[in-house]
């Protein structure tokens, strides 16, 4: 018997063009591919799948709702626990990847940035903030 809810086994994603995101994801993320094929390439998270699905064959997973497209707005962020955020960040910029938002340090005690993947997925990246760092 399964505990519900479980961990999470997959999130999939839908992308206008799945040879790009697929690029991106593996050089970013320096992850490499673990399954693809010709509608779909599947990274591995952990113990979590992000699957990785051209639009055109998103309907037939949730039909009869509808596919919206990136530009209808942000609805879903996915948050990434790293060490250091800023170091994240110099990595991401030498990978071409442009910050939407931060450095910066919540008032819930973390330290976040974001940026988005080709899809308009939005990707954040999270540490424990740092008291006393030198650059606070």
């Amino acid at each position: 018997m399964v505990a519900w809810p479980g961990a999470i086994q997959a999130v999939t994603l839908f992308v206008e063009d799945l040879g790009k995101a697929r690029e991106f994801y593996r050089d970013v993320f320096e992850l490499p591919v673990h399954f693809e094929d010709e509608n779909s390439a599947v990274f591995l998270f952990g113990g979590t799948m992000v699957n990785l699905l051209a639009v055109t064959s998103a309907p037939g997973l949730v039909a009869p709702a509808p596919v919206a497209s990136p530009d209808q707005g942000v609805r879903a962020q996915f948050t990434l626990g790293v060490a250091d955020v800023d170091q994240v960040c110099r990595r991401l910029a030498d990978r071409g990847v442009g910050l939407l938002n931060g450095p910066v340090d919540r008032p819930w005690g973390v330290r976040t940035a974001s940026f988005r993947d080709p899809g308009g997925h939005i990707w954040e990246i999270a540490a424990p903030d740092a008291p006393g760092r030198a650059d606070a």
